[in-house]
């Protein structure tokens, strides 16, 4: 234990001690984030004993923040990656003035408090991002870093620099150690996001073990080989080293830096300093007793924030004040000499779409040959992006496949890219006023930066993949619909019907996976005009992310003169084509490509005097935030012969089917041969529907 702590084990915090302000301070963060946890039962108290140093002088030397306005645009970016610590940061907003009262700190955890056990955007003010699984803030806080580039790259002039804020971010070994991170990095450094600064907290403790045990590469050389400036602090205690290298990674302009700072986790704990039972339980009464005494703080009262301690801190919200009056008074300049570029910048800024912004999605002719819906979606991307400023995305090394590319849009690229480089990229140059996102094949990656593009406010992000590989971007996705992101996840080669690649490329069970997310919105479309409806639902989807399912091969572009209009969309599901009869006898129910099989089969199953509703349901979600009323129209209760049909697992078809209804679909995996012979060989097709339809309406009948 550091020999002059030790003899400062008997003192007292009174106006009368020699303690300087700093470590008055740091205390201050230690003991309100040790008390919280300990009132809780609950929490990891390590972290914020070991990481407040650095957190310290992070806040009160260099973030520029305004307490009183959190959602100032102009803001540095924090991410608190290791949010196991959360209540380090919480020590932090309560101090510098948010709105987060001291009896929140002491609700940490408990039912309908604002500190819950991990960090979670639109819940705590101050908090940018919702950290938990660990590396997913490490990538967050690329895709922030990768918003302000573009965004200063696009509206900034010589002379008035409107957006000009960095983003900083402390990490632990687990985020280091998930491949996230991994994925994140090298493009980071690859981009030369010089504005992103990380600070490691690198204690050498796990949860379980000592890193030792798992963890022993050369970090500083690994992030090195990823283009990272890198620097290291022995002692984390030290604030001189912590601030000069702070302030070194800021000179540094053309590599993002990664921070490494040897901290004691648990520090100043008798028992537990640099052990594994400091990472995640409360200290215990007795211990942090002893910890108070041996740091010489009082034992009580809990929660102490001496007077001298809060002033010190509260001069944030002054200087947040200021910093932000100078900012809108630099805004104003910016206005008069460049009213089109502000005006295009404010509604970036307040999350709003610029008018008639999709008064150029076209709409699409009946076509019997059609397209696929992955074609049409890059058409409709290409017609509506100019009017969406803010709409910049890629897809992980699969452009030409999901037809997501921009076209004479740019790439973001750092400037000093040659030619050479960018050899088979999109036209419009290289720079960080590109909107073609080249992410390289990680999709985990990808969705997690595009989320952190999406929470940094500005940015209407997309990014896009085959189907079959949400599974890698599965807790981007869970936490987009978390934190109520507009993050647009665009897949194709929706089904066995995309062919030869076989079963490992075959969705299955994906629909059903994603439909099980709360507050993502899936939206699989039939044809060409849904697909452009799909669009619009997405881009004005302002409070939660859309998965749109895309096919690889042509469907039919249904006539809208004779079938309801593609706008029914934003209901979910619709009423596509009525039986002759006002009662029909029989509702087939379809997503996507599987919904013209339908149909076809209402003509056939016609000619046998059958009459059948067809209603199409491209998005389940939609569908359940309709009245029960509407529901009902759609999907009358007295209608019990009814068949789903779509080309993956039946898993919860059967709420919209009934017991007396039926599901074609698929619960195994596929094979390898041309699409339209795995749809043959897997029943889906109209001969097999119509079969189905009577069997099902002859026992019904029965019953």
């Amino acid at each position: 234990m550091d020999t002059q702590i030790k003899k400062r084990n008997s003192k007292q915090l009174t106006a009368s001690n020699k303690i300087n302000q700093n470590e008055l301070c740091i205390n201050t963060i230690r003991f309100l984030s040790v008390d919280a946890i300990q009132k809780a039962n609950s929490g990891h108290p390590g972290l914020p004993l070991g990481a407040a140093p650095m957190a310290y002088v992070l806040w009160t030397k260099f973030l520029q923040h305004n307490p009183a306005n959190p959602q100032w645009f102009n803001r540095d970016r924090f991410v608190l990656s290791a949010g196991h610590g959360s209540m380090l940061l919480y020590s932090l907003l309560h101090l510098t003035g948010y709105d987060l009262s001291l009896e929140d700190i002491k609700q940490f955890r408990q039912w309908g408090s604002k500190t819950p056990g991990h960090p979670e955007r639109g819940l705590t003010p101050g908090v940018e991002t919702t950290t938990g699984p660990l590396g997913q803030g490490f990538a967050n806080g690329v895709g922030m870093a990768i918003a302000e580039a573009y965004l200063a790259a696009r509206y900034n002039k010589h002379g008035n620099e409107i957006i000009n804020h960095y983003t900083y971010g402390i990490v632990s070994d687990g985020d280091l150690m998930e491949g996230v991170s991994a994925e994140a990095a090298p493009l980071a450094g690859h981009l030369k996001l010089g504005k992103l600064i990380y600070l490691y907290d690198n204690n050498h403790i796990t949860l379980a073990s000592a890193t030792p045990v798992t963890f022993t590469e050369d970090h500083a050389k690994r992030f090195e080989a990823y283009g990272w400036h890198t620097q290291s602090i022995e002692d984390g205690n030290d604030l001189g080293a912590i601030e000069n290298a702070i302030r070194a990674a800021q000179l540094e302009t053309e590599r993002p830096s990664l921070i490494l700072v040897h901290t004691h986790i648990g520090y100043g704990s008798p028992n537990k300093q640099d052990k594994c039972s400091a990472h995640g339980s409360p200290l215990g009464v007795d211990e942090v007793k002893r910890t108070k005494e041996n740091l010489g703080w009082p034992v009580e009262p809990s929660f102490l924030i001496p007077k001298e301690a809060e002033l010190h801190f509260h001069k944030a919200i002054k200087q947040g004040e200021q910093s932000g009056k100078e900012w809108e008074k630099k805004f104003t300049t910016y206005k008069k000499e460049y009213p089109e570029l502000a005006k295009e910048l404010f509604y970036l800024m307040n999350g709003k779409l610029t008018p008639e912004w999709d008064a150029t999605i076209p709409e699409f002719p009946a076509d019997a040959k059609g397209m696929a819906t992955r074609v049409a979606s890059g058409k409709i991307m290409q017609a509506f992006y100019h009017n969406l400023p803010g709409f910049i995305g890629g897809s992980a090394d699969l452009n030409t496949s999901t037809y997501t590319e921009l076209k004479d849009a740019g790439n973001f690229e750092n400037p000093t890219m040659a030619v050479g480089d960018l050899q088979g990229s999109a036209a419009g140059g290289w720079s960080y006023a590109g909107r073609n996102l080249q992410f390289g094949v990680r999709e985990h990656g990808m969705a997690s930066i595009s989320n952190g593009m999406a929470a940094h406010g500005g940015i209407l992000p997309f990014c896009a993949t085959f189907l079959t590989f949400s599974d890698y971007m599965r807790p981007a996705i869970r936490l987009a619909a978390l934190m109520e992101l507009n993050t647009v996840f665009v897949f194709t080669h929706d089904s066995i019907a995309m062919g030869e690649d076989g079963p490992t490329h075959q969705p299955i069970e994906h629909l059903a996976a994603l439909r099980a997310i709360p507050r993502l919105i899936v939206i699989r479309p039939c044809d060409a005009n849904e697909t452009a409806m799909a669009w619009r639902m997405a881009i004005e989807s302002s409070k939660a992310p859309v998965a749109l399912i895309l096919t690889r091969q042509d469907l039919p572009t249904l006539d809208r003169k004779k079938f309801a209009s593609a706008d029914w969309l934003r209901f979910g599901a619709y009423i596509l084509s009525y039986a002759p009869d006002v009662n029909p006898e029989l509702i087939l129910i379809a997503t996507g490509s599987e919904v013209h099989l339908i149909v076809e089969a209402q003509e056939k199953l016609s000619e046998q005097n059958i009459a059948v509703r067809v209603v199409s349901m491209p998005s389940w979600e939609l569908f359940e935030a309709q009245t029960q009323v509407y529901r009902d129209t759609v999907l009358p209760p007295s209608i019990h012969t009814r068949i789903a049909v779509e080309a993956g697992v039946t898993q919860g078809w059967n709420k919209y089917v009934g017991d007396k209804g039926e599901v074609i679909g698929i619960d195994t995996f596929g094979a390898s041969a041309p699409g339209e012979v795995m749809m043959r060989e897997y029943g889906f097709t109209v001969e097999n529907i119509c079969e189905r339809a009577i069997a099902l309406l002859k026992k019904n009948k029965h019953e």
